[in-house]
């Protein structure tokens, strides 16, 4: 219940996206014990629902079923290794957006595909 989900929201025709996919793919392996899923937002539209994604990669990071962080970031696979563990080592880290929660449960629901 308390697992660890990586979701990268981004979308096909982006270029950005489309050179990050590796990286993150490489960010993966380094955490074994955390599911990275990749979603392309115009695949996944209804689960997206009115959420807007104007940023490319976008992040929602889960423990379990609640949501820890939701936002934009730079394609870095530092940066998210840095952002991984510091909510990882502090339960009250991340304050996503009130919209992260439903579209999380959303995308779980549809059974998004671990990279």
């Amino acid at each position: 219940p308390d697992h660890w989900q990586v979701i990268c929201l981004c979308a096909d025709w982006c270029g950005t996206c489309r050179e990050w996919r590796p990286q993150l793919a490489q960010e993966a392996a380094r955490h074994p014990n955390v599911r990275f899923s990749w979603v392309d937002i115009e695949d996944q539209a209804d689960a997206m629902g009115d959420v807007d994604i104007e940023t490319f990669p976008t992040l929602l990071i889960a423990q379990g079923a609640r949501a820890r962080f939701f936002g934009p970031v730079l394609p870095s696979t530092a940066a998210i290794g840095r952002l991984l563990e510091s909510l990882r080592a502090d339960e009250r880290a991340g304050n996503p957006p009130a919209e992260a929660g439903p579209l999380l449960a959303r995308l779980q629901a549809q059974g998004v595909q671990a990279l």
